[in-house]
């Protein structure tokens, strides 16, 4: 083990040898005699020894205060000051070298040894601490979150880069503020302050989480999808002496959970497949015998009315299977509006009994009355999907299952309500099913992102996790009981509201207004087009038809009388609806249009043409809604 090295800095150089023998004999190193300011430093630098004993009062130059100080800076090598002067002047000059220890001349041997190792241990505790600090530091701040930490008076003491990203705030701007004014966070529905987790953590003493949903605005006004935690920092006694706030952003954690979302959707289109098949081959088989029938001339004029009304009601057989079909697969922001939860489950009955099969016997029981709730249609088809889909499984040699709705208020009276549930009306969707149960262990997990007791190769367990995010953003409730043998039942709970859903238009009965204007109509698809054509000019327009958007370009140029509206579908071959539209426009300044499209994407929205700047109809859709968007196109100011 190698001896303690020090260096001795002393003018007088009878007393700095005396020094020197005596901490020879105690078994330390001297490492050299410095007789001034500037020589000690100079041998520190040379030797860089263990510990310094420094006289205050040197000879010509810089004395030891000042040497020590320099050292201090430099090296942080612990000194120890020699004195045989103790005034307050002097003192209070050395105390600001943060020195080791004082001893005043003259000294026994037994105090030098004392000072000098109470020094050291001193000097080896501050290291320690100092590599703590540092090792603390480069931690929070190499850590991947964003970490504030506050006084007791929620004011930033400390930010990390990944903090000061997030918050668009400097540390050296923070420093000082109201943590408040630097994370500044609201509901992302609302656009509500949401309750600080600082505040809450310094009122209670316990640790906090945020809210889902929570964003946080920038200094530059960047929004953010955040989760945090909020911890107390205790002292000894356990009094709270400020916050730790650890967040960071979740936007790319809600980018792979909505991607897998639309996986958990298309693999309930897979699962939906042959149902819907089987129900698109029995419209398709409807439409071809009616249609082969009215070909003949066997059937007198009521005869071919029927068959003309089958053909009818088969196709609209057909547009509300695409469009449920269309809504379970579309990404978009959910539509939330007021429903009637007895008509959305009256519409998806055909695709849960595609989904079914016809080993499974599904009964529906619906009141007369309305059950109204507030909620997006595609997220209400895929819960019960999702729930039947689970029924479905658990039931593989057939069985029942029963879909009822009800109106039901609960209360602390009537049932025992679970954490977050108000009392109040509820619109109850219960599925239940007589398969073969699940046990405690598994219904504990069911809820649980990717928990699935099916095969590798038969399903991605997103299904019920999917059922239990949507249903929690509707601030609704779901409750599962089960006996194994005994079948399996769902209830959930959407809070009931009073206003009245949206009224249905009969298309039926509506009027089909009539038109004299010049229509230019580009539509790929022969029969398709031919059909508009034969609609629009019935009710009185000069229709222009055009294949492809290069086609609708050159017509318009050569038409020399004006065109008031475009009718286009997006995806055309040669150029889009959209890029025929723009060189249209340039020809035939003021130009009204309307887009169609069958895909299920966006696709306006992804091409950056928001619906309030542009017409569109979902295809597939009947005459009356063309006549009317046409008429209500044409008749704007």
């Amino acid at each position: 083990m190698s001896k303690t090295s020090i260096l001795v800095v002393e003018d007088e150089r009878i007393t700095a040898k005396s020094i020197a023998k005596q901490l020879n004999g105690l078994g330390y190193e001297v490492t050299g005699l410095a007789s001034t300011g500037e020589e000690a430093i100079m041998l520190s630098t040379e030797n860089k020894p263990d510990l310094i004993l420094m006289d205050i009062h040197l000879g010509s130059g810089m004395d030891g205060v000042e040497a020590a100080e320099v050292i201090r800076d430099r090296f942080r090598i612990p000194v120890v000051f020699l004195t045989a002067h103790s005034d307050g002047t002097t003192l209070q000059r050395a105390k600001l070298t943060e020195p080791f220890g004082y001893i005043l001349k003259p000294f026994e041997e037994r105090e030098l040894h004392t000072v000098i190792e109470i020094g050291l241990y001193k000097s080896r505790m501050e290291n320690q601490i100092l590599e703590q600090k540092q090792w603390l530091a480069a931690t929070l701040v190499s850590i991947g979150d964003g970490v504030i930490a506050t006084d007791e008076n929620g004011r930033v003491r400390f930010m990390n880069p990944v903090a000061e990203r997030l918050t668009e705030w400097t540390e050296s701007d923070g420093l000082g503020k109201d943590a408040r004014d630097l994370f500044h966070i609201l509901d992302e529905m609302t656009r509500k302050p949401v309750p600080d987790p600082i505040c809450m953590v310094l009122m209670t003493g316990s640790p906090t989480i945020l809210p889902k949903g929570t964003i946080l605005i920038g200094k530059a006004g960047t929004e953010l999808p955040i989760d945090d935690s909020a911890a107390p920092i205790l002292d000894m006694n356990g009094k709270v002496k400020g916050v730790v706030l650890v967040f960071r952003s979740t936007a790319e954690y809600n980018r792979i959970e909505e991607q897998l979302r639309y996986a958990q959707k298309m693999e309930g289109i897979g699962q939906l497949a042959s149902g819907i098949v089987h129900d698109f081959n029995n419209i398709l088989a409807a439409v071809m015998w009616a249609s082969e029938l009215l070909l003949t001339d066997k059937y007198d004029p009521k005869q071919r009315h029927e068959l003309a009304q089958s053909i009818q009601d088969a196709g609209r057989q057909g547009i509300t299977l695409t469009r449920q079909i269309l809504a379970f697969l579309r990404k978009q922001t959910p539509t939330v509006c007021a429903l009637n939860l007895n008509t959305i489950v009256q519409d998806i009955t055909p695709l849960v009994k595609s989904l079914l099969g016809a080993s499974i016997d599904l009964m529906v029981e619906l009141p007369p009355n309305p059950i109204l709730m507030a909620a997006d249609p595609s997220e209400i088809l895929q819960v019960v999907l999702n729930l039947a889909a689970n029924a479905r499984d658990a039931m593989p040699h057939g069985g029942q299952l029963n879909i009822v709705t009800t109106k039901v208020e609960l209360s602390e009276e009537t049932i025992c309500l679970p954490a977050g549930v108000k009392p109040g009306q509820y619109a109850q969707l219960s599925i239940s099913d007589t398969g073969c149960g699940m046990p405690d262990e598994v219904l504990t997990h069911i809820f649980d992102p990717l928990f699935t007791t099916k095969g590798i190769e038969k399903g991605t367990g997103l299904g019920l996790s999917t059922v239990y995010d949507i249903i929690k953003r509707r601030g609704a409730h779901i409750h599962v009981s089960s006996k194994l043998g005994e079948g399996t039942i769902f209830h959930v709970y959407f809070p009931a509201i009073d206003k009245p859903a949206t009224q249905t238009i009969d298309h039926d009965i509506l009027s089909m207004p009539e038109g004299h204007e010049t229509v230019l109509l580009v539509e790929d698809n022969d029969l398709l087009r031919k059909t508009i054509t034969m609609v629009l000019r019935q009710h009185g327009y000069n229709v222009l038809e055009a294949a492809n958007g290069s086609m609708g370009v050159v017509i318009a140029e050569n038409h020399q009388g004006p065109i008031q509206l475009v009718i286009a579908d997006i995806n055309l071959p040669k150029l889009s609806g959209l890029q025929m539209i723009e060189r249209l426009i340039v020809l035939k300044p003021g130009l009204r249009m309307l887009f169609m499209s069958g895909g299920y994407e966006d696709v306006l929205g992804q091409q950056g043409v928001t619906s309030s700047k542009a017409d569109f109809l979902q295809k597939p859709f009947d005459i009356a809604t063309l006549t009317q968007k046409v008429r209500e196109i044409l008749d704007r100011e």
